[in-house]
């Protein structure tokens, strides 16, 4: 989608290149004299748009693909046909280039941050609309450092563009001041972006983006690897923003959400932020995804929509849907695409035994517009929805009061209504939850679902991992697809693969040869 912001070099040639994060802290700027750029709303919204792009990386490292695919393996999905010797089988090793180039391109989004930040007089800017894009640097290189810390444990942390090229490399920093600095930017960016209402899109950092964002960093802080609890007050507060705004609500029908992002729709209300994708690399523009066709069903036709059905789905994940629960048969698609060699697709639906043999169904490229190209599209990708702000507070709050509230009980089961097609807002029998006799009980129920409402969106890994469960979830899975996957027993293998190294990524070892102050991880 992506009509606001569009791929633009940063001013001056800021876009620096490199391979690693010493690489981009220690480059010497190419450009001429930065803070003589950003001095109008023109500049500063080309230099931020050099910011945004690298959430999208087009090589796929990012929400473009890979941060719901091979980075975020989880007992959700396997890959077809894909059993040894590969990332999506948790067999990898800190020489592999995705791990390696997902870390520099965080870097980069860091690094183009830093100089926008440096080189804006705030005390002079040129209009309110500035302030606020200032605002969304600052809360770009918070939410940059978090995923970096999410997958990566201890970073370098580096808040200044580099001066000179004879910088020494950084060392590690503690969580506890990445987290800090994290916090900070964000609470920044709080006082100083726009509301929703405000905005062109929801591609663009809202004040009500921010601080569902602030919910999801404190609900890591107060889980692994930190485990300060005190942060699910924060969780809970930040939550309770989001929700007394009233600027979002549900989509009443789940299937609409992701839909309207593959026609290109732009719904603000449920869909709270999310990566704007532009073109399909069919032309000069280079900021195309692939959601929907990594993670799509399978089809050979270019003009139905192609996807080669990479990923396919666990029973785990099937058997978890409850009857009536609609969610089941769209993320899970209950049918593939054949073309005869005569060029005729036919639409073919699996029998009630083939389960691995389904693909992810939430992103459907039946449903684009305009011409079609066969590995690229323009379709968004929701890094949060309103129904995750409302488990967040069911979570925040039950862990806050120690036991499971009436208000933590109905922003569960608003989810679940609208699962089952029902008015969120009206109690329904049919699959309302309640009666939980521990905070344990009730926090299961949310684990279940977030699993069920979030699959294939890139937060079941970090979940996992934030509950301190991932090393054993993933063992089990692997345990069940090996009994029961029949010809697809090896969808398992990521489970029996993953053990505690594998809790974050690897340094990679670009960094570590040019930065001699870096230490790997454990296990690694």
């Amino acid at each position: 989608m992506n009509k606001y912001i569009k791929v633009t070099a940063l001013a001056a040639g800021i876009m620096l290149a490199g391979t690693s994060c010493s690489d981009f802290l220690d480059k010497d700027p190419d450009f001429l004299s930065p803070s003589n750029y950003y001095k109008t709303t023109e500049q500063v919204q080309s230099a931020l748009n050099g910011v945004y792009n690298r959430l999208i990386d087009p090589n796929g490292r990012m929400y473009s693909k890979g941060l719901y695919s091979y980075l975020a393996i989880s007992d959700e999905g396997f890959y077809k046909n894909i059993s040894i010797n590969n990332i999506r089988v948790m067999q990898f090793d800190a020489g592999h280039l995705d791990i390696g180039r997902f870390w520099e391109v965080l870097y980069e989004g860091i690094s183009r941050a830093n100089y926008l930040i440096a080189y804006v007089d705030e005390n002079n800017l040129p209009s309110d609309d500035a302030r606020a894009m200032l605002g969304e640097a600052y809360f770009l290189r918070g939410y940059y450092y978090f995923l970096l810390t999410s997958y990566f444990g201890e970073v370098p942390l580096k808040l200044t563009p580099t001066e000179s090229p004879n910088e020494k490399p950084l060392p590690k920093s503690p969580l506890a001041d990445i987290y800090a600095s994290i916090l900070s930017d964000m609470r920044r960016a709080e006082t100083m972006v726009l509301d929703i209402d405000e905005l062109p899109s929801n591609e663009r950092v809202s004040r009500t983006a921010v601080q569902a964002v602030l919910a999801r960093v404190c609900l890591k802080m107060a889980g692994q690897p930190l485990n300060d609890s005190t942060r699910y007050a924060d969780a809970l507060a930040y939550a309770e923003e989001v929700i007394k705004s009233g600027r979002h609500s549900l989509n009443p029908d789940y299937q609409q959400i992701f839909i309207n992002h593959s026609r290109d729709i732009n719904e603000p209300r449920e869909c709270i932020w999310e990566v704007g994708m532009y073109g399909n690399k069919i032309g000069t523009e280079d900021l195309a995804g692939s959601v929907g066709v990594e993670n799509g069903i399978l089809c050979r036709d270019v003009n139905v929509g192609y996807s080669g059905g990479a990923i396919q789905v666990t029973k785990r994940l099937y058997d978890a849907y409850e009857e009536g629960d609609l969610r089941r048969d769209w993320n899970i698609a209950p049918y593939r695409y054949d073309t005869s060699d005569e060029g005729v697709t036919t639409k073919y639906f699996f029998s009630a035994s083939q389960i691995y043999n389904r693909n992810p169904g939430k992103w459907r490229r039946e449903y684009e517009t305009g011409t079609k190209a066969q590995l690229y599209n323009s379709t968004n990708f929701p890094i949060m929805r309103y129904s995750d702000v409302l488990l967040m507070f069911a979570e925040a709050q039950t862990m806050v009061k120690g036991a499971p509230t009436a208000d933590a009980v109905e922003a569960l089961n608003k989810v679940r209504r609208r699962a089952w097609g029902l008015d969120p807002e009206v109690p329904s029998q049919l699959c309302d939850l309640g009666g939980f006799a521990s905070a344990d009980e009730f926090m299961d129920a949310i684990r279940s679902e977030r699993f069920r409402e979030f699959c294939f969106e890139g937060q079941r890994k970090l979940d996992l991992i934030r509950w301190g469960i991932y090393v054993e979830t993933m063992n089990e899975f692997g345990r069940e697809a090996s009994a029961d996957g029949g010809s697809f027993a090896y969808a398992g293998n990521s489970g029996k693969n993953t053990t505690a190294r594998n809790v974050v990524f690897p340094i990679p070892n670009t960094e570590l040869t040019v930065n001699k102050a870096m230490t790997q991880n454990p296990g690694w």
